[in-house]
């Protein structure tokens, strides 16, 4: 009979953590080189890049996953679980998490910070307001927002025409009703009316944008390239021209930097930035990682959901940007995910053999950038031996360099020991990354690689909207952008209903968005929302404190 633990939340508010004074020390940091947000979080002053500039990186290995079910893949407990298990074999592990965002905290999803005793602590903290960076993200948004109705109503010398604004203001909460509002009612005073909408704010440009900023200059010149929307001649209009660029950097003067937390067994860890991945791109921080590369020997960076979705971004979008070079992929798993993918969660052996086929593709996604993948298979209680074999089998049959179990929600670090050193041995194979597309290649071309070389997809369907869009982005030079997809999280097609390996399908694309600030261009595909919504029965019923004032109900 299987040992019952406590739930995550008892483990981490009963856990006994260091000062980050030490886990800062022991990680490489200088005393003046962090700023204290209590005795437990800190954020790292990029000045160490600096210091740090000729020492080597370290490997660079992302975490990713099959596709999702309700039943959870585990891939931030998996991300933590093999930070612990690289410290429990001796190694000097670096991980780079993505913050929470209150949206999916209180819906679904519940926090991120992993699981049992593979988490990443303060708990309570990370999946509430942590620094502040969110609210400062949506603070720095909503300003853009503001000083352009003001022009608008103030003589409007740009010339904007209202009919083309693009730019959304945000929330960092799933409030369907806001997808589309209108603005600008009461009178003359109140601005001028027109349709618009809000983003929650983990799918914003901002938050966007200062996830891939390489410094706080890179950040104010990336903030003053946001498109707002284009004069009545056609020519975009910026964030720069609008005089907003600056006061938004102010904003995000401290937002820039790293929050450094531990783990429970006191590795170091960064939760920095929070994209979705079927929305936005789905990665923490560049300068997490870029940090994490010079502190660390191994680096773990775990991109949102599927090897589809937050992985192909950061292969096609962060590591070009970045300038980074990741050598190993682990790809995380469970028995129940593959039982649900071959259509039925409570069957068996030849349930399994269905369902890997979900496996074998994501397999294929990862060899597609040229990389060896370690296939992570986290267990639960009531997974035999038997069904891990058979899914080690599979793996290895399919190209994995290797496959292990993961026990590390029961056991920490111990119970991933075996899987770190399988991570390790991946590490030292040779690799060849590199991107799926061209930089060079037309927009329409770009969509195309991503859904058939990465989904699977016979092709694509552009919208005329979509297809008047990049006639426009064509003419302005947005062109050379990369491409970033917004689609469901649960196929690896654009149907949540398309479930394992989907084929015979082809993607449609009903608009595409300018992120010129960031850098890119995101195609929304299907009917993908960038304002989620609260189901009927929230996980934000169960949030509450109890008889002694402490938090009950997050997970």
């Amino acid at each position: 009979m299987a040992t019952k633990i406590p739930s995550s939340l008892e483990i981490a508010q009963e856990a006994t953590l260091r000062p980050i004074t030490e886990i800062a020390e022991e990680a490489g940091l200088l005393p003046d080189e962090i700023d204290l947000y209590g005795r437990y979080k800190a954020k790292i002053s990029l000045s160490v890049l600096d210091r740090l500039a000729a020492k080597p990186d370290g490997k660079l290995v992302c975490v990713t996953a099959i596709t999702p079910t309700k039943f959870g893949e585990g891939k931030t407990t998996t991300a933590v679980s093999l930070t612990e298990g690289l410290g429990a074999i001796g190694r000097r592990p670096f991980l780079c998490l993505r913050e929470a965002s209150l949206g999916p905290v209180f819906g679904i999803k519940g926090g991120a910070a992993g699981a049992g005793y593979a988490q990443v602590v303060p708990m309570e903290d990370m999946n509430l307001h942590f620094t502040g960076d969110i609210h400062a993200i949506g603070a720095a948004n909503n300003l853009l927002a503001a000083m352009l109705e003001a022009h608008l109503l103030h003589g409007n010398e740009l010339n904007i025409d209202p009919l083309s604004i693009s730019w959304r203001r945000c929330v960092d909460i799933n409030d369907r009703a806001l997808r589309d509002t209108v603005v600008g009612l009461g009178g003359k005073a109140n601005g001028y009316p027109r349709q618009t909408g809000w983003d929650i704010t983990a799918a914003s440009e901002v938050m966007a944008i200062v996830a891939v900023s390489r410094d706080l200059f890179d950040l104010r010149e990336r903030l003053g390239r946001i498109t707002v929307g284009y004069t009545y001649e056609g020519e975009p209009v910026t964030a720069e021209q609008l005089k907003a660029a600056g006061a938004m950097t102010v904003l995000l003067k401290e937002t820039i930097k790293p929050n450094l937390v531990q783990t429970l067994e006191g590795q170091p860890a960064t939760v920095h930035c929070g994209p979705f991945a079927n929305i936005a791109h789905g990665n923490n921080s560049l300068v997490s990682d870029r940090v994490g590369l010079k502190l660390g020997d191994i680096v773990l960076t775990e991109s949102g959901f599927g090897a589809d979705m937050g992985m192909e971004k950061f292969m096609d979008i962060v590591c070009r940007v970045g300038g980074l070079n990741p050598c190993v992929v682990v790809l995380v798993a469970t028995v129940k995910a593959l039982k649900h993918h071959g259509g039925n969660p409570d069957g068996g052996p030849e349930a399994i053999e269905a369902g890997s086929a979900n496996l074998i593709r994501h397999l294929g996604i990862i060899r597609e950038f040229g990389l060896n993948a370690v296939v992570a298979v986290n267990r639960f209680p009531q997974d035999t031996d038997d069904e891990l074999e058979q899914i080690r089998e599979i793996a290895l049959a399919n190209g994995a360099f290797a496959s292990e179990a993961n026990e590390a929600v029961q056991k920490g670090g111990e119970g991933a020991a075996a899987l770190a050193e399988a991570v390790v041995a991946a590490t030292e194979q040779p690799s060849h990354y590199a991107p799926v597309y061209d930089l060079d290649a037309p927009i329409e071309r770009k969509i195309e690689a991503i859904a058939t070389r990465i989904y699977g997809a016979d092709g694509i369907l552009l919208a005329p909207l979509a297809r008047k869009k990049i006639e426009e982005f064509e003419r302005v030079g947005f062109d050379k952008l990369p491409i970033c997809m917004a689609k469901t999280h649960l196929s690896l097609s654009h149907d949540p209903n398309l479930t394992n390996a989907p084929t015979g399908f082809t993607v449609p694309v009903r608009d595409i968005r300018p992120y010129t600030g960031a850098g890119w261009l995101v195609a929304l595909c299907g009917d993908m929302q960038t304002m989620p919504g609260y189901g009927k029965v929230p996980a934000a019923h169960n949030v509450d404190i109890d008889a002694e004032g402490r938090t009950v109900g997050l997970f």
